[in-house]
């Protein structure tokens, strides 16, 4: 492998809230290969989405603010640049998907007027040219009759044909690196297979690089090369997606696959993670995830882990060896089929 396209060090991200500090992101460090795909896991309110925002330099100031860390992208620190400098990498050599696309386009504008701009501001087309650019890559996302449906607002399109408006949003000037925020929330699970099957249609076509955040395992399963799992702002466990879903070293890993739905369980009851994700302003000492753990010694409720390595590229923040322990629940049964339009 070659120098990786992004390399995230010792990140943190913090907001200043009712006289407290929230740290939402404390020390994060991944990196992803060109032509790859890492997946970013972890419930609601863990940190993905800010550690991507932070990747393109939008947490809004105040509240949050970035105090620690680096980003390099494509051996550029990008902290380092002027904000000038960082509008010209956003959207044309590194490009999101957000969670939502209905808040994110424009309701005022026109669809192809919004994806114009794109090509205008970042490559200089003409209106003519953009307009041309932008029908040929609504036909290639699959947007049906496209040339006349680029003159239609956004609220004239389904959640599923935005979503796919957004993707041609953001690869429209080829970037090298795409960060799909919740890509296939709240659409149906056909719409779901169809943007993802997009995403790696896309990837394998432009050479893409691509940071999937998402807080459902069975899609990393089908689409990520490598898994990051973050709890509490942190990365607890980190490998490749083979080696975590084969054998899970964390116990929040293990717990987020258990609580997924499955057709080849012996029984039909899930086993949820018990309580609920700690107060950000209050984290408890020892391990954040100690007060939800079956698996829990002494030594987690006061010591907080660091990231060790337990196998070839595969590392987790945890006292205990999980495969070692006594299962507390049902045996670990294997990991989810990955989402298939086929």
């Amino acid at each position: 492998m070659g120098d990786p396209i992004l390399s995230v060090r010792e990140l943190r991200v913090e907001f200043r809230t009712e006289g407290t500090v929230v740290r939402a992101v404390d020390g994060v460090s991944f990196d992803l290969d060109r032509s790859q795909t890492i997946g970013i896991v972890g419930e609601s309110g863990s940190g993905k989405s800010v550690t991507n925002l932070a990747v393109l330099r939008l947490v809004p100031d105040p509240p949050g603010r970035i105090t620690g860390g680096s980003i390099r992208f494509a051996g550029q620190e990008l902290f380092a640049l002027s904000e000038s400098a960082m509008r010209k990498v956003r959207g044309k050599r590194i490009s999101m998907v957000f969670q939502d696309p209905m808040t994110s386009l424009n309701p005022y504008l026109k669809v192809g007027r919004q994806l114009g701009e794109v090509l205008e501001l970042h490559e200089g087309a003409s209106r003519r040219e953009a307009r041309r650019r932008s029908i040929e890559m609504l036909e290639r996302v699959g947007i049906p009759d496209a040339a006349s449906r680029i003159d239609r607002y956004p609220h004239e399109f389904s959640g599923g044909m935005r979503q796919r408006v957004m993707i041609a949003m953001a690869l429209l000037c080829k970037p090298e690196l795409l960060i799909a925020d919740e890509p296939t929330t709240a659409l149906d699970v056909t719409v779901q297979a169809q943007i993802l099957d997009l995403i790696r249609e896309m990837r394998e076509a432009l050479g893409t690089s691509v940071v999937l955040i998402t807080h459902d395992l069975g899609v990393v399963a089908g689409m990520a090369d490598e898994v990051v799992v973050m709890y509490a702002g942190r990365i607890v466990e980190d490998a490749p997606t083979g080696a975590l879903f084969a054998n899970p070293r964390h116990p929040y890993t293990l717990g987020l696959l258990r609580s997924i739905p499955r057709l080849d369980r012996e029984t039909d009851r899930l086993t949820p993670i018990p309580g609920r994700p700690p107060d950000l302003r209050r984290l408890p000492e020892g391990c954040p995830f100690a007060p939800r753990c079956a698996y829990a010694v002494d030594r987690c409720r006061e010591e907080d882990p660091e990231l060790r390595p337990v196998g070839p590229h595969h590392t987790v923040a945890c006292w205990v060896d999980v495969p070692a322990a006594t299962p507390p629940t049902e045996p670990w049964a294997g990991p989810p089929r990955p989402l298939d339009s086929r």
